[in-house]
């Protein structure tokens, strides 16, 4: 395979720096409201410092939200905004949103939403429901393969464009970017995830 420039920029920029993207790694959660309280929160916010305590708490707090069935039941106990510190109502109605979506396309745990994602037949139908979300665009549909764990998974955040700038790359395109790290990634022979995840925590 032949590297287009833009991929081989972005491969001497990785060589010059040590990153390394062929360390396999496992990101994600194994609870639905954790899931869609991390892909909520992400945008436009600081991950470690705001995103994930909130989703961690979420999780300690409400075990039984690891279905969607149990996500509900929750958010109709009015103790959301309490349980993650968030008074944006906009985000606690998002968070609702996407509940809702889960439960009219029937998927009840993260496995499943894991299954709708990885079949073809599913997938496309399953991101044009999410799309229909308020601020839900294509990071945060491709942030969910991340979420539940899918070592394809990749999305473009502020930390990945950092690194693409640095690398001299002048296409700040979502989909330019996306298609770069998978090229590199199929080029080296690593899992685009792994190396997505190389890259933001490079930047981190």
């Amino acid at each position: 395979m032949t590297l287009s420039g833009d991929g081989a920029r972005l491969l001497e920029f990785l060589d010059t720096n040590g990153i390394d993207g062929g360390q396999e790694t496992t990101r994600g959660w194994d609870h639905v409201g954790a899931v869609i309280v991390d892909a909520v929160l992400q945008r436009q916010r600081k991950y470690t410092a705001v995103v994930l305590p909130r989703v961690i708490r979420l999780k300690n707090a409400w075990p039984d939200a690891s279905t969607t069935t149990g996500m509900r039941r929750r958010i109709e106990s009015g103790a959301l905004s309490e349980t993650i510190a968030w008074r944006e109502s906009s985000r606690l109605a998002q968070i609702s949103e996407l509940t809702t979506v889960f439960e009219l396309a029937e998927i009840e745990t993260v496995d499943d939403l894991r299954g709708r994602l990885t079949a073809p037949e599913s997938r496309a139908a399953l991101r044009t429901q999410l799309r229909t979300v308020k601020y839900v665009g294509p990071k945060t549909v491709d942030y969910l393969d991340i979420l539940v764990g899918l070592p394809s998974g990749v999305a473009i955040d502020s930390r990945i464009r950092k690194v693409m700038s640095a690398a001299g790359i002048a296409d700040d395109s979502y989909a330019h970017l996306a298609a770069l790290i998978r090229e590199v990634a199929s080029e080296k022979g690593w899992r685009a995830g792994d190396l997505d995840a190389a890259i933001w925590a490079f930047e981190s």
